[in-house]
């Protein structure tokens, strides 16, 4: 569709009638659906959460069950599905026990953070994840699926260790982090686990396993929020100030809310969501804005 066709300007009597006739339709399904539950795109679909336990896994848990969805819990603990990320077999029991509860409508990847195993959980945890059930996902009606990344993804960060990532050799890439803990800057190994994860989903997300299996795959990035993982940011004076001069946060403030975070994943995730793939998203209070402006469009 051309993007005039909805001016009537300089249209003869079929062109206008056919543009007022659009335009009505548009108008009558937004009034059908404005009588509808606003939430009837979760009712009936099962979502796999990782990371449901805590902080934003735990608010996107909550809101799903509260609209009505069936969510599999997975956490290293208080779960549904207790499995570790960290670790090959770990990720391989999580997709055999998901795959025991049978079909599923949308996978959630949001385990991640902590100290230790950063490659491992928040790159390659997420991924083995989405590939370990996207065969099952692709035979749900509305498949889709979301990694949660951060703007921990935008720092500074070691490009070899990256590309092993996205090659698929954890060895080496855990191998060149042990070697060089500095590697990343401020923000380490979760930062360059970041920055890979979501290269490897604006690379899969338009091939055929993934829309043109009908999956929408995108990533939510969040900037600074209230959660177990950021406590060592908010519970020290110093680091908070100098983390929110750095990175300030000027639409909701700083920390924002795992719910507010939630809220956008849930409707990626829900079956309305019928357009939006491959994109990274930030759900940051402006954060990336600040910080890269209008870079991308030069």
């Amino acid at each position: 569709m051309r993007w005039n066709t909805l001016s009537t300007k300089g249209y003869g009597p079929e062109r206008t009638a056919e543009a007022s006739a659009y335009g009505a339709g548009i108008r009558a399904r937004q009034a059908g659906e404005g009588a509808m539950t606003t939430h009837a795109g979760f009712a009936g679909r099962t979502y796999v959460v990782t990371g449901s336990a805590s902080g934003i896994g735990a608010a996107t848990a909550a809101l799903l069950r509260e609209r009505g969805a069936k969510v599999i819990g997975c956490d290293l603990n208080d779960a549904e599905v207790q499995a570790d990320l960290s670790s090959p077999a770990g990720r391989r029991a999580l997709v055999d026990q998901v795959q025991e509860h049978g079909r599923i409508d949308a996978v959630l990847a949001i385990a991640g953070g902590g100290k230790t195993g950063l490659l491992e959980t928040n790159y390659f945890g997420a991924v083995a994840t989405l590939q370990g059930l996207r065969p099952l996902l692709a035979q749900s009606p509305a498949p889709r699926a979301v990694a949660v990344s951060s703007t921990a993804s935008l720092a500074p960060t070691d490009e070899r260790i990256v590309q092993a990532c996205l090659d698929g050799d954890e060895a080496a890439a855990v191998g060149y982090l042990a070697a060089d803990p500095s590697a990343g800057g401020a923000t380490g190994g979760y930062g360059i686990a970041k920055r890979a994860l979501n290269r490897w989903v604006r690379r899969v997300a338009p091939t055929a396993e993934w829309a043109g299996a009908g999956i929408a795959l995108n990533v939510v990035a969040p900037g600074v929020v209230d959660t177990p993982a950021a406590a060592y940011i908010l519970t020290d004076e110093n680091v908070r100030k100098a983390v929110e001069t750095a990175a300030p946060q000027p639409f909701g403030g700083f920390p924002g809310r795992p719910e507010w975070v939630a809220e956008l994943i849930c409707w990626l995730t829900s079956a309305d969501n019928r357009f939006v793939t491959g994109q990274i998203i930030f759900a940051d209070g402006g954060s990336e804005a600040v910080a890269l402006g209008d870079r991308h469009w030069r």
